[in-house]
Order: structure tokens, then C-alpha cells, then sequence
């Protein structure tokens, strides 16, 4: 048997901690003094010890580490495990996108953008579209372009593209649509022919990943407000260069349609 201490520097789990966890109920020391209330370990709990610690070096909740160290089925315990590590996942990309946009908001002389006027013609595109949360996008749009790929396929007449209401914005919640432009858009699964209607457009191209690209958008409007009139309609975004064409987060070009209504 181990003293709490023995089991302590074995495990790299402090004494306070081990009995922390032991009035949780996660981790029991194997014998109790009944006169004195100290604590023995058996060896053969290292080896949960370790995986207690691991779990805990990755925030797991300690409701959770007892799910998974109490379920005997290693299926249940490998899904348990996967769907944290894509929560940490979720929260890096977080926290990766804002460092990428402070950044650049923090640079002394920012590079102006350029922007151009474009009158956009009605076409009739293949599309896939829905109402989405703010948060489900980038899942719910690499869904949907597989989708439109392997349907459309070597038809594509052009990059792909997408149109975000406004509401997907102000109300982290509406309707968004993307697609990819070909001769004749088939109609299977959720993707289906649909009319992208003529435009009058503030054009201007975001350099790199799409971390940050709302600076990109902040610019655009700032643009938009000194030099034309903003309306209502949606904003498109056509994928020039993106993870389809080269893994090189750097080359990749995003153009932002910003619909406006010419003063001059």
C-alpha cells in the first residue's frame, strides 16, 4: 500500500487534489485508517490516477471524468473524450480567429482597400440554402459545398459563392445560401436550381484565412457609408482562392459584395 504522499508524487497529483477527488467519489483510496484518517493507495489505481490527471490537463469536468472512468464500454468512453477535445477544438479556433483580427486592427497604418462598383446580372445558379445560426455556418457551408461539388462536379462554370442575410448578423440567426454557377443546375438532394437576382455592388477582396475577415467587412462598410448608399439586400462572398484550390491559408481570396445603390 502507498501513503497519500507516496501516491501523490507518483501520480503528479497533489495531496489537497487526491482528496479532493476522493470526496467526490472519483478516486477512493483503496484502505481508510479508521483511527487516524489516512489515506492508502493501492499501486494498481496509478494507472487511473494518470488517465484522471490527463483528463483533468484538458478541462474535462470532473462530472465527466467519472462518465468515463465508470462506463465499461470503450466506445462511450472514446465518445465521450472525442466530443470534449472538439469543444477544446471549437474554443481554439476562437480564440486563433481573434488574435488574427486583433492583429490587424491593432497595426499603426492599416493598408486602405480597394474597392470597385459592379453591376451584378440575374443568373440562375445551383444552390443549397437554409436558416442558420451564426455559429453553425462554417459546418453547415463545408456540408453544403460537398454537397454542390458532388453535384455539379466539372459543370462549375465559376468559383463558388454565398449569400447571408442580414438578419445571420444582427440576429446571429437567418438565411444563407450558397452555391457554385453552372450552364444547368441539377436538382438532387438539397441542391437546387435558384435565382441570384441582379445587384449593385461594393466590391473589395479579403486577403488569407477567413479569421478576421470581419475587419475586411468593417473596412467595406466604413467604405460604403463615405462613398455610397448602403441597402438592404444581402451580402454575397464568392470563394476566388479557397481550401478547394491550394492548402495555403495565405493565398486564399475571398470577394465581399456589399449591396449599395449609387449616389455618383
Amino acid at each position: 500500500m502507498l501513503t497519500i504522499g507516496e501516491f501523490s508524487r507518483l501520480t503528479h497529483l497533489s495531496v489537497r487534489t487526491l482528496r479532493r477527488y476522493h470526496e467526490a467519489a472519483l478516486l477512493e483510496p483503496a484502505v481508510v485508517d479508521e483511527t487516524t484518517g489516512y489515506r492508502y493507495y493501492g499501486v494498481d489505481q496509478i494507472p487511473t490516477a494518470q488517465v484522471i490527471h490527463r483528463l483533468r490537463e484538458l478541462d474535462v469536468p470532473l462530472s465527466d471524468v467519472q462518465r468515463i472512468l465508470r462506463t465499461p464500454d470503450p466506445g462511450v468512453r472514446a465518445a465521450l473524450v472525442t466530443h470534449h477535445l472538439q469543444r477544446l477544438e471549437d474554443e481554439l479556433d476562437r480564440t486563433r480567429a481573434a488574435v488574427v483580427s486583433l492583429r490587424r486592427l491593432l497595426q499603426p497604418d492599416p493598408a486602405p482597400i480597394d474597392v470597385e462598383l459592379r453591376a451584378e446580372p440575374a443568373r440562375t445558379v445551383a444552390a443549397v440554402e437554409a436558416v442558420v445560426g451564426h455559429r453553425d455556418v462554417s459546418t453547415w457551408y463545408a456540408g453544403a459545398m460537398a454537397e454542390l461539388e458532388a453535384a455539379v462536379g466539372a459543370a462549375a462554370t465559376g468559383p463558388p459563392g454565398g449569400s447571408y442575410d442580414n438578419a445571420l448578423f444582427e440576429q446571429e440567426r437567418g438565411h444563407a445560401v450558397v452555391y457554385l454557377p453552372t450552364a444547368t443546375p441539377p436538382r438532387t438532394g438539397r441542391v437546387h436550381p435558384t435565382l441570384l437576382p441582379a445587384a449593385e455592388l461594393a466590391v473589395t477582396t479579403h486577403a488569407g484565412e477567413h479569421d478576421g475577415i470581419e475587419v475586411t467587412y468593417g473596412e467595406l462598410g466604413t467604405w460604403v457609408v463615405e462613398n455610397a448608399m448602403s441597402v438592404a439586400g444581402p451580402v454575397r462572398e464568392v470563394y476566388l482562392v479557397g481550401p478547394r484550390d491550394t492548402s495555403d491559408p495565405t493565398a486564399w481570396r475571398t470577394e465581399i459584395g456589399w449591396p449599395v445603390f449609387r449616389v455618383t
